[in-house]
């Protein structure tokens, strides 16, 4: 609609009175072209008030025009200079806020309060970690939204311990927090599986009265989930007055990381009923339930369901199930041309996938071809190395398993160390595989005896070193990161006590395997998060069936 289309009936308005009408920057143009036929222009007024209508929603194009109306104001104050950073840090170019923060400072302009919350953001948005603690060590008295910027950046960055330190330090300054604060907090616990951490948030969110927020509930949904404690996040659920899309998909997401396929299903079934608008999310969450439950055609089912009943365009994300749950039920042809005709352009992630399945196939040929693939695209990541060598390794063809650690050093890639961590007491306590003080290393032998006593034999077919004896490489899957937090779990809780241990890489088979005897041994529910899925160890069986 062309707002000027008629001038004659708008000659004796002031030009401010068109914008709250105003819905796109067309319109805020035609403002700024009659300002200057009308002769408002000269007022100081006008600048500032399309600058602001052109903030409010950024886009490339709003900003960009947002940027020559500032660069026309002789002195701009620092008012003017926070309106161009909220509006930057709210855009798809986060760090000109930063820029401009720096430009202000050069024109002998002081930061206020309302400056830092949006610098933060921007830095959160970037990941620009170090120059946000820069920007809020410079904050001679942060307030709260400035606190809530800082722990956003924290958590983003996957430094979730930062993150609650920092919300502790605002609890001793009696600082309120926000519903902003809460979500982030609990993003943090969801990242460390802390649970009881978590709990007591939980707690303190009811206490204030945050639970009136469907985006709090969600938070506490995806928080227990991760945690490992899915009944807690259904309590949450079936206890929501209102949910929202976001809920319903934190549920479905929280049943297939579980391993629940058919609960998720069901949930989104429930969810249909209910005449709630599925979003990608919702997918995402329904894709990974079949990739880790083998339901390839229920899979298939979903992914075209996606864009022909609801219209959602599949991402890189839903391909990356497919290609999972294609490689996994050995249909490594079709995952690998599901990749090669992708409408959009790979990333090293999906053709990581399907190696991954290729190792689990033993089908060395197809891994080199996919090896080269990922090589043309990221050459720095260590996983994929170590999955190529060891694949070789197994089949015994020790050449190539000379070459690729050749490849890797070249490269100058690391392998990243496998790390486990379990909350014990309300504190997290990290272990790296390998690296044991004198009493857990006892306390880990102590525990492989009794293991042995019932049947337990180490796979030394997991350990591809040549060089090593059958002693030696019994050592090295000894002292993985999950059985050294399991042990330190066994030793530092009560009897009866689940144990709940996060680690940062795919559980191995060894592992998994002690860890179904010690469930057994010990009366203890284990439950193990890795970087693909939860394993509920209980009885001496996993949740898994042992598909993985």
């Amino acid at each position: 609609m062309n707002m000027m289309a008629s001038n004659h009936s708008y000659e004796h308005l002031h030009p401010l009175s068109l914008l709250p009408i105003s819905t796109s920057l067309n319109q805020v143009k035609q403002i700024q072209a009659f300002t200057i036929k009308s002769q408002f222009h000269n007022d100081a007024h006008i600048l500032p008030k399309l600058i602001d209508s052109c903030t409010q929603n950024p886009s490339p194009s709003s900003m960009d025009y947002a940027q020559q109306l500032f660069d026309q104001i002789p002195q701009p104050d620092i008012v003017r200079f926070n309106t161009m950073a909220r509006g930057y840090s709210r855009s798809n170019t986060p760090l000109k806020a930063i820029s401009l923060f720096i430009t202000a400072i050069s024109h002998g302009l002081l930061p206020d309060h309302y400056s830092f919350p949006s610098l933060l953001k921007a830095c959160a948005i970037a990941q620009a970690l170090h120059e946000a603690r820069r920007v809020f060590s410079n904050i001679l008295d942060p307030c709260v939204v400035s606190y809530n910027a800082i722990i956003t950046c924290y958590s983003r960055s996957s430094r979730p311990n930062e993150a609650l330190s920092l919300f502790r330090e605002m609890q001793r300054k009696k600082l309120e927090p926000t519903h902003v604060t809460m979500l982030t907090v609990l993003s943090s616990c969801a990242l460390l599986g802390a649970l009881h951490l978590g709990k007591w948030i939980h707690q303190y969110v009811k206490k204030k009265g945050f639970d009136k927020f469907v985006k709090v509930n969600t938070a506490l949904i995806d928080m227990y989930a991760k945690c490992g404690s899915l009944d807690d996040a259904i309590s949450v659920f079936q206890r929501m007055s209102v949910k929202d899309t976001q809920a319903w998909s934190a549920m479905i997401v929280a049943f297939a990381i579980h391993g629940q396929a058919q609960k998720a299903i069901s949930m989104f079934q429930e969810m249909g009923k209910a005449r709630i608008q599925p979003d990608e999310i919702t997918f995402l969450g329904l894709l990974y339930a079949c990739s880790h439950s083998g339901l390839v055609e229920e899979g298939c089912h979903y992914l075209y369901s996606m864009n022909a009943d609801y219209g959602i365009i599949p991402r890189i994300k839903h391909y990356g199930c497919m290609v999972d749950l294609l490689g996994r039920a050995g249909r490594l042809d079709e995952a690998y041309k599901l990749i090669d005709e992708l409408p959009i352009k790979p990333t090293p992630i999906l053709w990581r996938t399907l190696l991954s399945a290729c190792s689990s196939h033993g089908n060395i040929e197809l891994a080199k071809q996919v090896m080269e693939r990922i090589l043309e695209l990221d050459d720095s990541h260590g996983g994929d190395y170590v999955i190529l060598s060891n694949l070789c390794a197994r089949a015994g063809r020790w050449e190539d398993v000379d070459s690729v650690r050749k490849l890797m050093i070249d490269s100058r890639v690391v392998k990243i160390p496998g790390c486990s961590s379990i909350e014990v007491n309300n504190e997290v306590h990290e272990f790296f595989s390998g690296d044991v003080s004198t009493a857990l290393h006892r306390a880990v032998d102590e525990l492989m005896k009794e293991l042995k006593m019932v049947g337990y034999v180490a796979d030394m077919s997991l350990v591809f070193h040549a060089d090593m004896n059958d002693e030696e490489k019994e050592i090295s899957l000894r002292y993985h990161s999950e059985k050294l937090a399991i042990a330190y779990g066994l030793l530092n809780t009560s009897p009866g006590t689940t144990i709940r241990v996060v680690k940062n890489l795919r559980v191995c088979g060894d592992c998994h395997s002690a860890a179904k005897l010690i469930s057994c041994i010990f009366d203890r529910q284990i439950i193990l998060r890795d970087v693909q899925r939860f394993h509920h160890f209980k009885d001496g069986r996993c949740s898994c069936g042992d598909y993985w």
